[in-house]
């Protein structure tokens, strides 16, 4: 069965708004390395808007720094499916909507061959989380207290608290901290 990880960039009073987080180079290198696990990506029709066009954008724009033209070329290579009822339509060649059940198709692709599923955002992967699909969890945790914006996992109901097992942690140059836990 394939592994479902959640990764997601917060600080450390718990803030996962990305225009208050920012990003970096060795971010961004942190996710490249995790893309080679994963062949598919699962988003909800917000994190896919903020995703694309940007990154496609940025894999063909020459005058973009080399880390970023890195990660925008593995992004665009892997395949997506995004969760949405009111998205229309995609026209990239990578990517399929998908309007049946949440919990159902996660089953169905973990159960496919292939490597890892990526899932990223906030509310498709609190979902998965409550229905107990998500079997890694990959957090930066950036050095910076931010006092308000989206908080990881307020939106979940848990029926008993979840504990994890850290499996590795790297300490990144800017002080950042790379979690990687499993269930």
């Amino acid at each position: 069965m394939r592994n479902l990880i959640y990764s997601i960039n917060l600080t450390t009073d718990g803030c996962c708004d990305h225009t208050r987080i920012g990003g970096s180079g060795e971010t961004l290198e942190y996710v490249l390395n995790l893309f080679q696990e994963v062949d598919l990506q699962i988003f909800g029709r917000k994190t896919y808007e903020l995703m694309v066009p940007y990154w496609p954008d940025v894999a063909n724009d020459p005058a973009e720094d080399a880390e970023s033209i890195a990660f925008a070329k593995a992004f665009v290579a892997l395949n997506r499916i995004v969760f949405s009822r009111t998205l229309k339509n995609i026209e990239e060649k990578h990517t399929n909507i998908v309007r049946a059940n949440l919990k159902e198709e996660v089953l169905k692709l973990k159960q496919q061959p292939g490597k890892k599923i990526l899932v990223g955002g906030v509310s498709v992967p609190e979902q998965l989380i409550e229905l107990g699909l998500v079997d890694e969890f990959r957090f930066v945790v950036h050095p910076m207290i931010v006092g308000k914006g989206r908080r990881l996992a307020e939106g979940i109901s848990l029926p008993e608290r979840l504990n994890l097992k850290l499996v590795d942690s790297k300490a990144l140059p800017s002080g950042a901290v790379a979690l990687h836990y499993t269930k």
